[in-house]
């Protein structure tokens, strides 16, 4: 269902309680080093700003736990979204309170303020009542674009939209059109690929994906616990041991699913986990005593790109190997290019994947790149998000 957005809504002289998620990776130094998740507010932003109205912005950074975490203050982040807009942005050194609220009223159109990192309050991640009431008091009307934290039901996602006029976003727009169109009624043949190191992440997709696409390509580290719960070995590559029963009732029950799932002929392995280590090319069942497997082999990378290429709908979350290591690149680097040469829909997520996508050079290439990571996993398992759940439908 369509979700009322702020086009909707007539903003002009409000306050725009705006929740974005600016829960941007950090270095050692404090400094910014990917920005995507700035870059991906910035159309709702200036829609809103161009529209007459003031902004209050809110956002969480890292998992400070309810304390206050020197490291993960706002600063960097208001200092790039300053650069971003070409505009001044106040920040502010409290999350609530009388600083913030007086801070608040005083903004005229056109001007905008950041609240201080959201899980420095207690009361975020526990939707408390009162801290709700206290951010909802900083604004005449909230603007949810934090598809990241949909899946959250913390106070600046859920708590706040019951108490003012709420909207959705151009962000949050795109991220459900897009991924709800995955669910329902997507063009065919539908490939989807999943990679990454960890299956646990990825089950509960996995078993929704097997009833709705065509093709299921899988990759990555998650591999091995599937062939070690289908009686390979595996040498030394990582296995989720506690799950080998689980995934085992997952494998033997693909032959009744709609998806063809399907793994690697061949691997890249390496003697040990480091960027420099010998490796070599063998077949997926062939892993020398000692060795771990590190991305798909070159016959795997050859058969994913041709099943890619014929289709209409594509989905990819998770690389095929550690891409950010030259030796181990290949396999990621073949289905990427594969679905950015395809014309068809195709929808990426998850941050490793988005990176992998940017060192190649691709991100024009997509039909839309998904910033919520965990929230689209869960829209994609079949779960309704609390975030979304709670903004009114548009009008039919």
């Amino acid at each position: 269902m369509a979700k009322k957005t702020i086009r909707d809504i007539d903003v002009s002289g409000k306050r725009v309680l705006v929740r974005v998620d600016f829960n941007v990776p950090l270095d050692d130094q404090g400094n910014i080093t990917d920005d995507t998740r700035i870059t991906a507010a910035l159309p709702t932003l200036k829609y809103l700003l161009e529209h007459g109205a003031s902004l209050v912005i809110m956002s969480h950074l890292g998992r400070p736990k309810g304390q206050v975490v020197e490291s993960l203050r706002m600063n960097p982040v208001a200092a790039r979204l300053s650069e971003l807009l070409g505009a001044k942005v106040i920040k502010m050194d409290e999350v609530v309170g009388d600083e913030a609220e007086k801070a608040s009223r005083a903004l005229k159109p056109g001007e905008m303020m950041l609240l201080e990192n959201l899980r420095f309050d207690p009361g975020e991640t526990s939707n408390e009542p009162k801290f709700a009431a206290a951010l909802a008091s900083l604004g005449d009307v909230y603007v949810d674009d934090a598809f990241g934290a949909a899946h959250r039901e913390h106070a600046s996602v859920v708590g706040v939209a019951k108490l003012l006029p709420a909207v959705a976003g151009f962000l949050m727009e795109n991220e459900v059109s897009f991924l709800q169109g995955l669910l329902h009624n997507p063009e065919r043949p539908f490939v989807a690929i999943l990679g990454g190191s960890k299956i646990s992440d990825k089950l509960k997709v996995i078993g929704n994906l097997q009833n709705l696409v065509d093709t299921l390509l899988i990759g990555g580290g998650m591999i091995f616990t599937v062939m070690k719960a289908d009686g390979f070995y595996t040498g030394n590559s990582i296995v989720e041991d506690d799950l080998l029963e689980e995934v085992g009732g997952m494998v033997s029950e693909s032959g009744h699913k709609r998806a063809t799932m399907l793994l690697p002929d061949d691997l890249v392995v390496a003697d040990e986990f480091k960027a420099e280590a010998q490796s070599k090319v063998v077949g997926a069942d062939f892993i020398p005593e000692g060795w771990m497997g590190l991305d798909i082999g070159p016959v795997t990378a050859g058969r994913y790109s041709e099943l890619i290429a014929p289709a209409k709908t594509i989905f990819w979350n998770g690389p095929m190997g550690v891409f950010e290591w030259d030796k181990f690149q290949d396999g990621t680097r073949a289905v990427a290019r594969a679905i950015a040469a395809n014309a068809g829909t195709k929808v990426a997520g998850g941050g490793d994947t988005i990176a992998a996508i940017k060192k190649y050079g691709l991100e024009d290439k997509f039909s839309h790149i998904s910033t919520g990571g965990g929230a689209s996993m869960e829209l994609l398992e079949g779960k309704e998000l609390p975030g979304v759940a709670v903004l009114p439908d548009a009008d039919t």
